[in-house]
């Protein structure tokens, strides 16, 4: 793969803007800083943070088997998907494809960049169509988006079928892994090496309980990352969302012990679920939400809305008529619900 023949052309030429943490970085050191314009009475937060996010980079790289500089931080993992965008598709010229129903950002991005988004969706059981991409794929299509396990109907994506497109589609392939803590199918950063146009976005939003601190992470080839490290704004990612993060990177087991509740829980859902009879479908999760068909989604809806409980209506997405999607709570939430679903009958 050429990346080169990928990046747009004001991309590959521009230079970086280079910030006053970027020229000196060692904020412990015993010096007098009077380089940035920052206010110099310790607030504690009158430094601008490190641009390059190093310690939380170090603690991300060591738990996911990585190097630092296959590693981009964003401000969520919508920064992350829109940088990609304007790296590599030239407004008004390139196309991305994208398989719904899945996640609506991509299409939003799209728009908001001048780029066509090719919809090739899924089968009903929610699988990669490959033939139909391949036959959908045009010479301008720069970027193919896949999420796994997919939103909103929370199965993994058949490994077999990714790396055909990985191994044959020319342009990047980004996988958006937002659920992979919830699956025990391994994350595709472990075969980065194995493919130069592979692209993995996860997220501190599902399984780390941080989805307030706007946290999203890029995994990629080290090439790809120094162009992404090219163009995003200096100081994305605050002081205070890198200290929170990097707790929660050395918290790992309290991560881990609210993982196994979700999944438990998850389960009790399921077979609760199953004694529900206006439940029609229970569709297969290996993420943190169960996608349900009812007879009427509407009418379920606006009666767990009237009783407190809010979920998401999924039913005007492809094959996802009458269905709602419902998150994994905590065992009290959870017994809430299945309670008043108990009543609804």
């Amino acid at each position: 793969m050429n990346l080169n023949k990928l990046l747009r052309k004001n991309i590959l030429g521009m230079k970086p803007y280079s910030s006053a943490r970027d020229e000196y970085k060692d904020l412990q050191a015993d010096m007098v800083f009077l380089d940035a314009n920052e206010n110099p009475f310790d607030t504690p937060l009158n430094r601008y943070p490190d641009p390059q996010q190093t310690r939380l980079k170090e603690s991300i790289a060591s738990q996911k088997k990585v190097s630092t500089d296959q590693l981009l931080l964003g401000n969520g993992s919508d920064e992350v998907l829109d940088l990609i965008f304007r790296a590599f598709c030239e407004p008004n010229q390139d196309s991305i494809l994208t398989t719904p129903p899945t996640y609506g950002m991509y299409d939003v991005l799209a728009n908001l960049n001048a780029v066509d988004n090719i919809l090739v969706p899924l089968s009903p059981d929610f699988q990669l169509e490959v033939d139909s991409i391949f036959d959908a794929i045009k010479p301008q299509t720069k970027l193919l988006f896949i999420c796994s396990p997919n939103n909103p109907s929370g199965n993994s994506v058949e490994r077999k079928a990714i790396e055909r497109l990985l191994k044959n589609f020319n342009g990047l392939v980004v996988i958006d892994e937002a659920y992979i803590d919830f699956t025990k199918d391994p994350s595709w950063t472990q075969v980065l090496e194995q493919y130069p146009n592979l692209i993995v976005t996860q997220t501190l939003s599902k399984a780390y309980g941080l989805a307030g601190i706007r946290l999203g992470i890029c995994y990629a080839s080290k090439e790809i990352i120094a162009v992404l490290n090219k163009i995003k704004p200096p100081y994305n990612i605050n002081s205070l969302t890198q200290e929170a993060a990097i707790k929660a990177f050395e918290n790992k087991d309290s991560v881990q012990a609210q993982i196994e509740s979700i999944l438990n829980e998850r389960s009790n859902l399921i077979n609760a679920f199953k004694s529900v009879p206006f439940i029609k479908k229970i569709y297969p999760s290996e993420a943190n939400f169960i996608l349900i068909k009812v007879d009427d989604a509407n009418k379920r809806y606006e009666e767990l809305i009237k009783n407190g409980i809010v979920v998401r209506n999924r039913s005007s997405q492809l094959h996802c008529e009458n269905c709602l999607r419902i998150t994994v709570g905590t065992p009290s939430e959870n017994t809430q619900l299945i309670t008043l679903l108990k009543t609804l009958i």
